[in-house]
């Protein structure tokens, strides 16, 4: 198996300009302005988060982790409050075939050690079925907890692909927030890196400069299903852009012992 390649090249059209250093500081601080109102709107935003109202819902309602059913209430492990990752879910699907975008997100919350600091914890639910879910678990490799939530009413259970925030009050649950598509962002810290470097995420929605790369397509030797690429995608065992049985989200290709789907096939494993 070959990991994603990095595809250096010493010849991508649409380069910066070149300046010294005191031209360079003299934009870069002209563009510190707006990143730092851009901070304090953040700031501002957050701080009216934390003034929504909250509902209040039945915080013994059963998941199905590890040990088995338990009430909601477990999933705060004793904390005040709790983040929860809402995991979209295909019935049946090979190892491969679940959704590359909810996978990019997990892969980046490998631990909650700093959250669990502050009084916090975390968990992914999904709507599938338990048996499915801890097979997936166990070959991706996570660590953090993990619960079906198959059959369960929101807030709890309902649609996939959101976070949501939740705090108690002794017995008593409540939800106090919830994003879904570009919102849950926040968890992956390198679409932020990416957003900082010259040629950015190379999707087909940014507003890049004129003659700069153009964003990846399928068949790239980095990145895309369809073209262009969104913020997740797909590849096969040798890094090559991809859709299809045997392409998985990257990930779980350039993860660490990823054994490409093939010899999972030929060991009689239907992943």
């Amino acid at each position: 198996m070959t990991a994603t390649p990095g595809n250096a090249s010493s010849n991508l059209p649409g380069k910066p300009p070149i300046v010294d250093l005191d031209r360079w500081q003299a934009a870069r601080e002209e563009l510190l302005v707006r990143e730092k109102a851009h901070t304090r709107e953040g700031d501002a935003i957050a701080a009216a988060r934390r003034r929504l109202p909250m509902v209040e819902f039945d915080g013994t309602v059963e998941v199905v982790g590890s040990d088995g059913p338990v009430p909601f209430l477990d999933l705060f492990q004793g904390r005040d409050e709790l983040v929860v990752y809402k995991h979209m879910w295909y019935d049946g699907a090979p190892h491969q075939g679940q959704c590359e975008g909810c996978t990019t997100t997990a892969w980046h919350m490998k631990d909650a050690v700093y959250l669990n600091a502050r009084g916090v914890s975390f968990a992914f639910l999904t709507s599938g079925p338990w048996d499915e879910v801890a097979s997936f678990v166990e070959f991706m490799g996570y660590t953090q907890p993990w619960y079906s939530v198959r059959g369960v009413d929101a807030p709890v259970g309902g649609d996939m692909g959101y976070l949501a925030c939740f705090v108690r009050d002794g017995d008593r649950a409540f939800l106090t927030y919830s994003t879904t598509g570009r919102g849950t962002e926040r968890v992956n810290g390198s679409l932020g890196l990416l957003d900082m470097t010259p040629y950015g995420r190379r999707e087909g929605w940014e507003d890049n400069p004129e003659g700069w790369p153009a964003p990846i397509e399928a068949g790239a030797p980095i990145g895309g299903h369809g073209a262009p690429i969104s913020s997740s995608w797909r590849s096969d065992a040798d890094g090559v852009a991809t859709w299809g049985p045997t392409s998985r989200p990257v990930p779980q290709w350039t993860r660490p012992g990823a054994i490409p789907v093939e010899t999972l096939g030929r060991q009689g494993q239907h992943h």
